[in-house]
């Protein structure tokens, strides 16, 4: 094996270049991936252009990963050289009072793929014995293909926000936001048993893709009042449950007043840095008795579901993906991926 790999190294902010890095070194407890997928995640085009605390530049980000196991240390049982494997982001201890709670999201001693970890925009990704002791690892059966492996990350915190929000059956449903993530969300709602799914989104051409995932209604918010809309798809009550699944403060705003009384809101899509919302109505959370809950992230056994999910056909994630470049056309992917060409972009080193 070769002792240099290229990499998409993370220089500086805007920054992003193609360079020949050594290989990581695989110590006796790590596991050597070599990468086949990694799809580009909304917070990777913010760290590119914003930053993150966790990122010390130069850096390999890319966190939603699919590879083949080449190498493995002398301790490891976990996987073995041969297996087909799909890495999660967020990488627990499993031993903290956090993770004892379940909610190792926000585990005190938490290591992130692609952040605090050399990520995914390499030819090989080094699975430390942290991450194999208790982070999200897991092995995908033959017939999944690696882009659906990779995208299985993003899945899973789908999941973690449904069990935050908790849709019920005959619920109205709105998405607002037609990305990979409101796309996927779609089919979901209705396993849930919601009645009406309402999808929203500034961008025509996003919410024409979108149609292919059969929700009851489409709304483009630069050419409708979306809130009166949605008052009007849900015979003037509201919507039950509310999903903010893209990086815009407006939409935190309209979703207080597009709720009905007793519903309920998950903040699912992060905001960039310093644009929180001006101002936001809590009156209408105390009149209306709603509910506003937050999801960041997911945990190991919500990645595992998901895998799951895909693996058996209950979700079909194909669709989701609409546009594939080599490595070192990191740049154009990430161009592509923020411009809305398309949904989930895949890069493949």
């Amino acid at each position: 094996m070769s002792k240099t790999m290229k990499a998409a190294i993370f220089e500086d902010l805007n920054v992003m270049t193609l360079k020949e890095v050594p290989m990581p070194e695989v110590g006796d407890d790590d596991a050597l991936l070599r990468v086949r997928s990694c799809a580009i995640c909304g917070s990777d085009i913010r760290i590119f252009h914003h930053g993150h605390p966790e990122v010390q530049t130069p850096a390999i980000i890319g966190h939603e990963v699919c590879g083949d196991i080449v190498a493995v240390g002398k301790n490891v049982t976990k996987v073995k050289v041969g297996d087909r494997v799909a890495l999660g982001a967020d990488i627990p201890c499993g031993q903290c009072w956090i993770c004892q709670e379940g909610h190792g999201n926000f585990c005190e001693n938490k290591q992130g793929l692609g952040h605090s970890n050399p990520g995914g925009f390499a030819e090989y990704c080094l699975i430390n014995g942290f991450m194999l002791q208790s982070g999200p690892v897991c092995v995908i059966p033959d017939h999944m293909s690696y882009d659906q492996g990779a995208v299985a990350e993003p899945l899973g915190c789908l999941l973690n926000g449904m069990e935050r929000v908790k849709p019920e059956l005959n619920d109205i449903a709105v998405i607002m936001g037609a990305g990979p993530l409101g796309c996927m969300m779609i089919p979901i709602l209705y396993r849930y048993g919601c009645s009406k799914v309402i999808v929203t989104d500034p961008n025509k051409n996003r919410l024409e893709q979108a149609k292919r995932f059969n929700a009851d209604c489409y709304i483009c918010s630069l050419e409708e009042d979306v809130v009166a809309r949605v008052l009007e798809e849900s015979d003037g009550l509201g919507a039950h449950v509310v999903i903010t699944a893209n990086p815009a403060w407006q939409s935190h705003v309209q979703a207080l007043e597009m709720a009905r009384f007793q519903g309920k809101i998950c903040l699912f899509g992060g905001l960039p840095q310093g644009k929180t919302v001006p101002e936001f109505n809590t009156n209408a959370i105390h009149y209306k008795e709603l509910t506003v809950v937050g999801c960041h992230g997911s945990v190991p056994r919500q990645h595992k579901k998901a895998v799951d999910m895909i693996a058996s056909g209950k979700m079909d994630i194909d669709p989701i993906v609409t546009h594939h470049f080599p490595l070192d056309q990191i740049n154009e992917a990430l161009a592509a991926a923020e411009g809305q060409a398309g949904l989930k972009v895949i890069v493949h080193p």
